[in-house]
């Protein structure tokens, strides 16, 4: 589906123009066209292939789609690969992966959006108020685009640490739910891999957009595209940092399991020793034997449960002092 179609010229919008006057406007010196669609069919971008004669392999990877993030360079064009994480609640749960394919020329930009709500009406609008900016060309229009993208990864890494916090809290503050806890710790280790397929690849092809041999296309632009990189480095430094904090709550938790389980030895030995100690008297006095001087005694039987009692209130006493009950 087309959004819109626009031509620029030295950095100010000429007009609206339908697919149609394409050709009669990237003709013409200073200016270039900005098209941008959503979920493109085969149709719209055979005809965008003709206008502007894109690469058929780049055509082909944006009709599949499901592509890692790159940076592809056909003689004096670019295609570029963008992943779009979909948000589910604060929980930073992706709940789908969407895609942006960019392609680039020296006289058009072509924005093609696919599986995703996320706008970028605000790029544009962006773009529009810096007309010394967008003069420079498609390529500061590539770089506008790419910050938009990168700069809503933060949001996610946000959420994710908020919720190893609150992960990492409860380890300590719940009690019986250490187990419950692995499994939370695991699910979030697995998002944090989603976001790390996304980044990473990413930031090693935007590596190429500024610094020693750069596209055509780029040079007027080369500071900007150093801060996406720049923004894409930290974001891959906060990811490898919460995924060291979630190996070192997982091995936390494992132990709070274990000291759980040690807590609950204890207290069944301690109990175990006192029922042992009734166990052994009364063995004792159990025994048949014709001479034993207690079995005469008046006071035998009373005798026998206050030494049992006492005992057992001995033992009582010394395993609450430790800890064990």
């Amino acid at each position: 589906m087309l959004i819109n179609c626009v031509v620029y010229e030295n950095g100010t919008k000429l007009a609206d123009i339908p697919v149609s006057e394409i050709g009669e406007h990237i003709a013409l010196p200073n200016c270039f066209v900005w098209v941008a669609l959503h979920d493109a069919t085969e149709q719209e971008l055979a005809e965008l292939q003709q206008a502007f004669h894109l690469h058929p392999l780049a055509i082909e990877d944006a009709q599949h789609g499901h592509q890692r993030p790159k940076v592809e360079e056909y003689g004096d064009s670019l295609f570029v690969v963008l992943h779009l994480l979909e948000i589910d609640g604060l929980n930073a749960t992706p709940a789908r992966i969407g895609e942006l394919n960019v392609f680039v020329g020296s006289n058009y930009v072509i924005s093609v959006r696919n599986r995703s709500e996320q706008g970028f009406t605000d790029v544009r609008q962006r773009c529009e108020r810096e007309p010394e900016l967008l003069a420079t060309g498609p390529g500061f229009v590539l770089y506008a685009l790419m910050d938009a993208v990168v700069d809503r990864y933060f949001p996610v890494i946000d959420a994710l640490e908020v919720e190893l916090e609150t992960i990492e809290q409860q380890i300590f503050s719940s009690q019986g739910e250490a187990r419950g806890s692995v499994q939370r710790l695991y699910a979030l280790k697995q998002r944090l891999t989603v976001l790390k397929h996304v980044v990473a690849p990413l930031l090693e092809s935007a590596g190429r957009l500024h610094g020693g041999r750069v596209p055509q296309l780029c040079n007027a632009s080369q500071e900007y595209f150093r801060d996406v990189v720049d923004h894409l480095g930290r974001i891959n430094a906060s990811i490898d940092s919460i995924r060291d904090s979630i190996g070192t709550a997982i091995h936390v938790n494992l132990s709070m399991v274990t000291i759980e389980d040690g807590e609950v030895v204890k207290r069944l030995a301690a109990w175990a020793s006192l029922f042992a100690v009734c166990t052994a008297f009364a063995g004792i006095w159990g025994m048949n034997f014709e001479h034993m001087p207690e079995l005469k005694w008046r006071y035998g039987y009373a005798a026998a449960l206050a030494a049992i009692g006492a005992a057992c209130g001995f033992l009582y006493y010394r395993f609450r002092k430790a800890g064990w009950l």
